[in-house]
């Protein structure tokens, strides 16, 4: 009789070989996904450290060094820099970089706040609408990026100058005077920023809203609440998430937008990127232009830590 794990004198493959053989299979083919994880992850890792944190670390760097005569990023390092951004310059205290850094975190804050009142009630109402409205409403929300920003910002000039009717119609909601053009000033700037930036919050919210679950609507509603109570304790908390990333998305470019207060504002108005601008260019005052961004990146970190630990401190179960 022929033993059947011998064939021509030969050990077979019995089960054990073969179960051996089945776990180095396995093992092997569980390596495979490490190898292509970390090439995946390790290109935008590299793509990332090389174009963005090491010439972010140069700019900091940067910060520290003196401006030579001809305009030349030299030594001694320095703090002048930051003290210059403070106010306290070579001739005593002067207020005009503190008040451009406020401008700016005020154009921010006064923009997102608009863009979240008009963006509440847009993202509901495009959250109740039926499929094929929704696709159709969501295309004419993201029209105006069809077109280059540029050429929108040049269009504002033409939209809000004396003569036109949206400046006559705003005039007689008492928006200026009679006659007198928004632009160039606050008005045309805030205006064109929020119509620039209201997708960015519009957007979010809609995903948020297009969850909700409106059951806690109709119980809040059922045990007595008013509107604006089921929407602050029903609608409000679902809609958060959304919320937060609408205004880290709209803040933050606001902060340091340079194009519309510039073409809109009639290079009268100093705003941080337009200061950004002049430093790197015309003044050639480079480490000052770090410093300047540095505080700025500094200032925007700290709103997004703010954001953050708030998040966690919600996340965080109840004791």
């Amino acid at each position: 009789m022929i033993d059947p794990f011998f064939v021509a004198g030969r050990p077979s493959q019995g089960p054990v070989a073969v179960h051996e053989t089945g776990r180095t299979q396995d093992r092997g083919r569980s390596e495979a996904p490490g190898w292509i994880g970390a090439l995946v992850c390790g290109l935008p890792v590299l793509w990332m450290t090389l174009f963005f944190l090491l010439p972010l670390l140069g700019v900091v760097a940067m910060s520290f060094f003196s401006r030579g005569p001809d305009g030349e990023v030299t030594l001694p390092l320095t703090w002048e820099n930051y003290r210059r951004l403070l106010g306290f310059g070579e001739l005593g205290f002067d207020p005009f970089y503190p008040v451009v850094l406020g401008r700016s975190l005020l154009l921010g804050a006064v923009t997102t706040v608009f863009c979240l009142a008009l963006a509440l009630p847009l993202a509901l109402w495009l959250a109740r609408l039926s499929d094929r409205w929704q696709a159709l409403a969501l295309t004419l929300l993201v029209i105006p990026f069809w077109t280059n920003f540029l050429v929108r910002t040049y269009a504002w000039q033409v939209l809000l100058s004396p003569d036109s009717p949206l400046t006559q119609w705003l005039n007689r909601l008492g928006v200026g005077s009679a006659g007198e053009a928004l632009y160039p000033g606050w008005g045309a700037v805030l205006i064109a920023m929020v119509c620039d930036f209201l997708p960015f919050m519009v957007l979010p919210i809609y995903v948020s809203a297009e969850k909700l679950n409106w059951t806690l609507v109709e119980a809040a509603v059922d045990l007595g609440a008013n509107r604006w109570q089921a929407f602050r304790h029903a609608v409000w908390p679902q809609l958060r998430p959304g919320v937060a990333a609408g205004v880290v998305l709209v803040f933050l470019p606001a902060t340091g937008q340079f194009v519309v207060p510039d073409l809109l504002g009639g290079a009268k108005i100093a705003f941080l990127g337009n200061l950004l601008q002049q430093q790197f260019g015309p003044s050639r005052d480079w480490p000052f232009g770090a410093a300047l961004a540095t505080v700025a990146l500094a200032l925007l970190l700290l709103v997004l830590a703010a954001r953050g630990c708030r998040a966690l401190r919600q996340e965080a179960p109840a004791p």
